[in-house]
Protein backbone atom coordinates (compact mmCIF):
# COMPACT_ATOMS: atom_id res chain seq x y z
CA UNK A 1 0.00 0.00 0.00
CA UNK A 2 1.63 3.55 -0.90
CA UNK A 3 0.79 6.41 0.23
CA UNK A 4 2.29 9.97 1.25
CA UNK A 5 2.60 11.73 4.56
CA UNK A 6 4.12 15.16 5.71
CA UNK A 7 7.24 15.46 7.54
CA UNK A 8 6.34 19.37 8.55
CA UNK A 9 8.79 19.42 11.64
CA UNK A 10 11.52 18.30 9.18
CA UNK A 11 12.54 15.82 11.83
CA UNK A 12 15.04 13.48 11.35
CA UNK A 13 13.33 10.14 9.56
CA UNK A 14 15.00 7.63 12.01
CA UNK A 15 14.08 8.98 14.68
CA UNK A 16 10.64 9.62 13.66
CA UNK A 17 10.26 6.29 12.17
CA UNK A 18 11.52 4.74 15.91
CA UNK A 19 8.57 6.56 17.80
CA UNK A 20 6.41 4.92 15.28
CA UNK A 21 7.59 1.62 15.95
CA UNK A 22 9.62 0.58 13.20
CA UNK A 23 13.75 -0.02 12.87
CA UNK A 24 15.88 0.65 10.06
CA UNK A 25 16.44 -2.02 8.47
CA UNK A 26 19.10 -0.45 5.96
CA UNK A 27 19.31 1.20 2.57
CA UNK A 28 18.33 -0.20 -0.89
CA UNK A 29 20.39 1.83 -2.94
CA UNK A 30 19.03 0.23 -6.11
CA UNK A 31 15.85 2.12 -5.61
CA UNK A 32 17.28 5.32 -3.23
CA UNK A 33 15.25 4.24 -0.62
CA UNK A 34 15.72 3.75 3.08
CA UNK A 35 14.21 0.09 4.85
CA UNK A 36 11.96 0.27 7.98
CA UNK A 37 10.32 -2.95 9.90
CA UNK A 38 8.31 -3.45 12.29
CA UNK A 39 7.70 -6.54 14.09
CA UNK A 40 3.83 -8.08 14.95
CA UNK A 41 4.93 -10.62 17.45
CA UNK A 42 8.17 -12.10 19.68
CA UNK A 43 10.01 -13.34 16.26
CA UNK A 44 10.97 -11.77 13.42
CA UNK A 45 8.01 -12.89 10.88
CA UNK A 46 5.49 -11.74 10.40
CA UNK A 47 6.05 -8.39 10.22
CA UNK A 48 5.34 -4.87 8.33
CA UNK A 49 7.79 -3.75 6.04
CA UNK A 50 8.13 -0.36 5.03
CA UNK A 51 10.70 1.05 1.73
CA UNK A 52 10.92 4.97 2.35
CA UNK A 53 11.91 7.71 0.41
CA UNK A 54 11.55 11.47 1.52
CA UNK A 55 11.43 14.70 -0.57
CA UNK A 56 13.49 17.02 1.28
CA UNK A 57 12.69 19.80 -0.83
CA UNK A 58 8.37 19.60 0.16
CA UNK A 59 8.98 17.78 3.20
CA UNK A 60 6.79 14.56 1.79
CA UNK A 61 7.63 11.02 2.77
CA UNK A 62 6.68 8.43 0.28
CA UNK A 63 5.99 4.99 1.85
CA UNK A 64 5.45 1.73 0.53
CA UNK A 65 3.79 -0.60 3.04
CA UNK A 66 3.60 -4.48 3.31
CA UNK A 67 3.40 -7.45 5.41
CA UNK A 68 5.89 -10.04 5.53
CA UNK A 69 4.25 -12.93 6.44
CA UNK A 70 7.43 -15.27 6.47
CA UNK A 71 11.16 -15.07 5.38
CA UNK A 72 11.83 -15.91 2.46
CA UNK A 73 12.63 -19.62 1.11
CA UNK A 74 15.86 -19.79 -0.75
CA UNK A 75 19.45 -18.10 0.17
CA UNK A 76 19.90 -15.09 -1.84
CA UNK A 77 16.09 -14.86 -3.48
CA UNK A 78 14.21 -11.40 -2.19
CA UNK A 79 10.72 -13.29 -3.25
CA UNK A 80 8.86 -13.64 -0.04
CA UNK A 81 5.20 -13.78 0.81
CA UNK A 82 3.92 -10.51 1.60
CA UNK A 83 0.52 -9.14 1.50
CA UNK A 84 0.22 -4.91 -0.30
CA UNK A 85 -3.67 -4.82 0.48
CA UNK A 86 -6.19 -5.77 2.82
CA UNK A 87 -7.71 -4.85 6.53
CA UNK A 88 -4.24 -5.46 8.26
CA UNK A 89 -2.06 -3.38 5.82
CA UNK A 90 -5.17 -0.90 5.88
CA UNK A 91 -5.49 -0.45 9.84
CA UNK A 92 -1.26 0.18 10.31
CA UNK A 93 -1.56 2.87 7.38
CA UNK A 94 -3.98 4.65 9.19
CA UNK A 95 -1.91 3.86 12.77
CA UNK A 96 0.95 5.46 10.19
CA UNK A 97 -1.15 8.43 9.01
CA UNK A 98 -2.81 9.31 12.00
CA UNK A 99 0.91 9.37 14.20
CA UNK A 100 1.56 12.44 11.58
CA UNK A 101 -1.52 14.34 11.80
Amino acid sequence: MKFTIKNEAGENIVNLMRRVGYHFNGTDKEKSKLSFVHPIGPDLYPRFHIYLKKNKETREIEIDLHLDQKRPIYKGVPAHSAEYKGEVVKKEAERIKNFFS
